[in-house]
């Protein structure tokens, strides 16, 4: 490195330019020419045509949510043989989530006093009133021990007769919740673009008290029934009725914001969330209530249903002089690729490289008292007046 210094020490100022020389080769020609079509073809084909990024492309979609079901159903219990949605809908306001009730057990007319734990409780089992520690709460159970053994159980202090501890029949599934109705509406709203839109495309009250989605003959209808959004999701309703399930209402927003808005819709889908359709899905509630001497009784439900996820998601895109620019750049750098490519193969691979390498670099001194433009071919030069 200190020997070639030595021998060259202005080399931090020298500069190098571009010389092109025309070779006649055909083969070489054919591969350069081959190189820009491909690059021309994946400029226009991939990044333009198919990728589409000439346009600015907004993902962070801003959304809302809101529900309201419709729909009653006969049903058998002890304070009610007809449910509406105020019955069956939880939570009561609509949001993008909600759980309506397809199957119960109830546990009526529960009092607070002492009683014996439940059997099929591994916890409550005792043989003796030493197994049972007063003032300690049954894990897994419904009460607090009171320190006695009864045949074999604990007693507890709670709400007497302790829950049902079966599993969910067909008897009591609701059967009309597979024609309750889910009215979703939503709001989206792309900040990048300002630019927002509703599901509601059909203002007509009149439509509304008709229409039921259908991918086919009322895609933008955003009123669906229960039945078809668990066997759009591939499974039997009768079947997911008995235990519940989840499931997920997909909302998915593509918009071409250089199009008519009139084209920017909603896309419905429907998917099973959970690995085992056995799983099923439920939670307790209670109703409270005082009997006819004021003393305060309770009948617990433990519910089984469809709980609904209701997800939004989407894309905006519009043209953007910028993104367009970098791309185009970005792309056509690849052509200085395909230079250097075929200066590589005619340097190395080609005959009489050494005739193109001798013409490709030449070096300038500064103590050459040729004019270099005097070294130029007589073809190359141009006649400048005044």
């Amino acid at each position: 490195m200190a020997h070639w210094c030595s021998r060259h020490p202005f080399f931090l100022f020298e500069y190098t330019t571009i010389k092109y020389v025309v070779t006649q080769n055909k083969k070489l020609g054919l591969l350069y020419r081959i190189l820009q079509l491909t690059v021309m073809g994946y400029l226009i084909g991939w990044v333009f045509v198919t990728k589409k990024e000439y346009q600015a492309k907004d993902d962070t979609i801003e959304s809302s949510v809101r529900t309201k079901v419709k729909g009653v159903a006969r049903v058998n219990t002890t304070d009610s043989k007809l449910w509406g949605p105020e019955d069956y809908v939880f939570p009561e306001q609509g949001e993008g989530f909600l759980f309506i009730t397809t199957n119960f057990i109830e546990t009526p007319n529960q009092k607070m006093g002492n009683c014996s734990e439940n059997p099929a409780i591994p916890n409550a089992k005792c043989t003796k009133d030493e197994d049972c520690r007063e003032g300690e709460a049954v894990r897994a159970g419904n009460g607090i021990k009171t320190g006695l053994c009864i045949n074999g159980t604990c007693e507890i202090n709670g709400w007497c007769p302790t829950e049902k501890r079966e599993h969910p029949g067909p008897d009591t599934v609701v059967r009309q919740a597979e024609n309750f109705t889910i009215y979703i509406r939503n709001f989206i709203r792309f900040s990048q673009f300002n630019f927002s839109k509703s599901n509601i495309l059909n203002k007509n009250e009149s439509h509304f008290k008709t229409c039921v989605y259908d991918e086919i003959a009322d895609p933008y209808c955003p009123i669906f029934r229960l039945g078809d959004i668990v066997s759009k999701a591939g499974h039997s309703f009768q079947e997911i009725a008995v235990k519940g399930g989840s499931f997920g209402v997909l909302i998915e927003w593509s918009c071409d914001l250089d199009k008519d808005a009139s084209n920017c819709n909603p896309h419905y889908s429907f998917l099973f969330l959970g690995s085992n359709k056995t799983d099923g899905y439920n939670f307790r509630f209670a109703k409270y209530f005082k009997d006819d001497a004021g003393q305060k009784q309770r009948t617990l439900y433990k519910v089984f249903g469809i709980h609904l996820n209701i997800m939004v998601f989407g894309t905006a895109r519009k043209f953007s002089i910028i993104k367009t620019i970098i791309n185009i750049a970005s792309v056509l750098t690849l052509m200085t690729a395909g230079s250097y490519l075929c200066d590589i193969i005619l340097l190395c691979m080609m005959k009489k490289n050494t005739a193109y390498r001798d013409s490709k670099f030449e070096r300038i001194q500064k103590n050459d008292k040729e004019n270099p433009v005097e070294k130029m071919p007589a073809a190359l030069k141009r006649t400048f007046s005044l």
